[in-house]
């Protein structure tokens, strides 16, 4: 499945992803830390049929419902005013060069700029990993950088 981010100019951050049903899905999270969960009409898909406004806490406890830990959400808010310096939450793609091996073998601050500081596998969070660390499919990396340096990690991460 396939994730689209996209950056909202002095609001945050948009992402998107289609359903098995052919609807489209997103989550802004937005600079004062709420997010808003937008369902997109099915025949014009730029145009949200219903939005839904989550505070942080709301956010939170619908992220455990669905059996999963939001990572980053204190860290965007402690970093939101440092220009130029962006966290991105990445996932391992199916077919990942990188499903399976470790990350150290990604290189991806010699290679990137971006420093990967968190692993997300199944709701469990590995903070600060070491080299050692395996990856697999599925996995969320939280990856600290430029937004260039971001985005060329989930480049690397997708295509090697």
């Amino acid at each position: 499945m396939d994730v689209e981010e996209r950056v909202l100019p002095g609001l945050g951050l948009a992402h998107d992803f289609g359903t098995q049903d052919g609807r489209r899905v997103g989550v802004v999270s937005r600079r004062t830390g709420e997010r808003e969960l937008v369902l997109y009409d099915r025949n014009d898909q730029d145009c949200a049929s219903d939005r839904l406004v989550l505070s942080n806490r709301e956010a939170e406890l619908l992220a455990g419902l669905l059996g999963t830990t939001p990572v980053g959400t204190d860290l965007d808010s402690e970093h939101q005013d440092l220009a130029g310096v962006t966290s991105k939450r990445i996932p391992i793609p199916p077919g990942s060069p990188y499903d399976g091996r470790v990350l150290g073998d990604t290189r991806a601050r010699t290679r990137t700029g971006a420093s990967i500081v968190t692993v997300v596998r199944g709701g469990q969070v590995l903070p600060s990993p070491r080299p050692d660390a395996g990856l697999r499919a599925g996995d969320v990396l939280v990856v600290i950088g430029t937004p260039a340096g971001t985005a060329a990690v989930a480049d690397l991460l997708r295509h090697g």
